[in-house]
C-alpha cells in the first residue's frame, strides 16, 4: 500500500479515483480503511446508522476489473454514503423514524443507481432527523448526531448524519436532500461542500417523503468542488419516473472514464 490509511481516508473521491484506476490504490484498502475509520469515531458522532452489507466484496470486484483491464467509471471503487431518507436496495431505508424500524427496500434510488453505474460503491446509510424535517439531526430511532469538530454542537439539518460522516472522513462523497437548507446549512456547519441544485436537475425517485417532491432537492456532498461538480453531473438527467426532474446542459468536469 502506498498511502497511510490517514491519508487514505482524507483523500477526496476524485483523487482516490485517480489512484485506482492508475493502480496505485487497491479498492480493498480504500474500503477498509473507510470502514476502519467508521468503528474509530462514529460511536461519538453517530452519523453512520447502517452499514451496507457486502460493501468489501464489492471492493474486491472492483479490484478484480482493475487487474483484469475492464473500462472503469469516473467513481471507480469510490466508497460513499447516502442519507437514510433515499432508497437504498437490500440496505436499510428507516427514514429516521420508528414508524420505518426495520424497512429494506427492494431497488436504489436513482441518484444511487447512477453512482453505482460510475463505480462507486455503497458503504453506509446516513443519520436523518424523522422524515428529513429539521434543520438538527435526531431521531426517535437512531439518535443524535454529532458536529465531529465539537461533539457538544450539532451538524444541522437534515443532512447533518452525511455531512457528519464526510467531515469525518469516514466517507468522501455523499448524497443529501435539501428542502430549505438541508443540504447547505449541515455543509456549512461541518465546513464541506453541499449542492443545492436547480430543482428538477436530478430525479427524486426513491426519496421520501414524496407528497412535497416539487420542493425537495437531492444534492451531492463532499470535501471538494470537483468531487461535488463530478457526483452533479452523474446523477443529473430525467429518468422517465420523477415528473419534476428534466434535461440538463452538459457539464464537463475535467475527469472522464478511464
Amino acid at each position: 500500500m502506498i498511502e497511510s490509511i490517514t491519508n487514505i481516508i482524507q483523500m477526496d473521491a476524485s483523487r482516490i479515483a485517480e489512484l485506482v484506476a492508475n493502480r496505485e490504490l487497491s479498492p480493498v484498502e480504500v474500503m477498509q480503511a473507510h470502514l476502519d475509520r467508521i468503528a474509530e469515531v462514529n460511536p461519538k458522532v453517530n452519523a453512520i446508522v447502517a452499514l451496507a452489507d457486502g460493501a468489501l466484496d464489492a471492493a474486491r470486484k472492483a479490484e478484480a476489473a482493475v487487474k483484469s483491464g475492464a473500462q472503469l467509471g469516473p467513481l471507480h471503487g469510490v466508497p460513499f454514503t447516502v442519507k437514510d431518507g433515499i432508497d437504498t436496495a437490500g440496505v436499510l431505508t428507516q427514514r429516521g423514524s420508528p414508524i420505518f424500524k426495520g424497512r429494506v427496500p427492494d431497488t436504489d434510488a436513482t441518484v444511487v443507481a447512477r453512482l453505482k453505474a460510475a463505480g462507486a460503491i455503497l458503504i453506509a446509510k446516513t443519520n436523518p432527523p424523522e422524515f428529513s424535517y429539521s434543520i438538527e439531526t435526531d431521531n426517535f430511532l437512531t439518535g443524535q448526531t454529532n458536529n465531529p469538530w465539537n461533539l457538544d454542537y450539532s451538524p444541522g439539518g437534515s443532512s447533518g448524519g452525511e455531512s457528519a460522516a464526510i467531515a469525518a472522513c469516514m466517507s468522501p462523497l455523499g448524497v443529501g436532500s435539501d428542502l430549505s437548507i438541508s443540504l447547505r446549512g449541515p455543509a456549512a456547519h461541518t465546513g464541506i461542500v453541499g449542492f443545492k441544485a436547480t430543482h428538477g436537475r436530478m430525479p427524486m425517485t426513491g426519496h421520501w417523503p414524496r407528497v412535497p417532491r416539487r420542493f425537495w432537492h437531492i444534492g451531492p456532498m463532499a470535501r471538494s468542488v470537483r468531487d461535488v461538480a463530478l457526483a452533479y453531473s452523474l446523477m443529473a438527467g430525467p429518468d422517465g419516473a420523477d415528473g419534476f426532474s428534466i434535461s440538463s446542459p452538459g457539464l464537463d468536469t475535467g475527469v472522464g472514464t478511464t
